[in-house]
């Protein structure tokens, strides 16, 4: 075997460890459960995949017909469950609605899993209720610095071997510099944040992909991918470098 062909199959071994598959990346480890209805934006994915397997993502609503969530997220359909706590207790505040039409960023790649940023569509029209609700969005100047304290949320595994948690749980995360990411092959500090302290065992894992970040009330990232052991800092979406691209769609559809 000669040396560049040994480094090639390093590299796709190390990126089959590192990388997600394609839809349901992401949890809450050593997180708390949170407060029933506290999060009135937070939105549950249900993807049936390309492939006809079922998977989950979370997401988040910005206005009553749409909704943010990672590319990875995709599939062949998505129904989205809005005011839910409990995924296994359905309540009188759920609202199941069918996504309609998917928008994924134009340069989304999904070996890189740059641009890892979705739009979502629904058929019906979102009820705001007092457990349903929207977030706010950055501006595009909007550069959210490492050293703060945000929060990330979802219905993902609360362990390696764990199931995905029935109910809604968030962590906070410190926001971290470039170099404490400087092992995925393809992280950009511009397009993306490095989220979590590798030195504390809190992250987000699998079943938490496409889940806001949320810095000061206002979504700042998407979940995107961490590493297969759950060890942070894991890879978040940044949402402001985006935000010429997502008033764009608001305008035109």
């Amino acid at each position: 075997m000669d040396t560049i062909t040994g480094k090639m199959q390093t590299l796709f071994l190390l990126l089959a460890f590192l990388l997600p598959p394609e839809a349901g990346a992401e949890e809450i480890i050593n997180g708390v459960e949170s407060k029933p209805h506290s999060r009135p934006y937070m939105a549950h994915l249900e993807i049936v995949t390309d492939r006809g397997y079922v998977a989950s993502c979370g997401g988040f609503l910005i206005s009553q017909e749409f909704m943010m969530t990672a590319a990875h997220c995709k599939g062949r359909k998505i129904t989205v469950t809005l005011g839910a706590h409990d995924m296994k207790q359905e309540e009188s505040t759920w609202q199941k609605l069918e996504v309609s039409e998917q928008i994924i960023h134009p340069n989304y790649n999904s070996f890189t899993k740059l641009n890892d940023i979705m739009f979502l569509t629904v058929q019906t029209k979102a009820k705001l209720t007092h457990v349903v609700g929207t977030i706010s969005l950055p501006t595009w100047s909007t550069f959210t610095p490492p050293g703060r304290m945000c929060r990330a949320a979802g219905w993902g595994r609360t362990g390696v071997m764990e199931p995905v948690s029935d109910t809604l749980r968030e962590v906070k995360l410190r926001l971290m510099d470039a170099r404490a990411c400087n092992h995925y092959f393809f992280y950009d500090h511009n397009l993306q944040i490095c989220v979590g302290n590798p030195r504390k065992t809190r992250s987000a894992y699998k079943g938490d992909s496409g889940g806001p970040l949320l810095c000061a009330g206002v979504a700042q990232g998407i979940g995107s991918y961490r590493r297969g052991d759950a060890k942070p800092p894991a890879v978040f979406t940044r949402i402001s470098p985006y935000m010429p691209w997502i008033n764009k769609i608001l305008k035109n559809i």
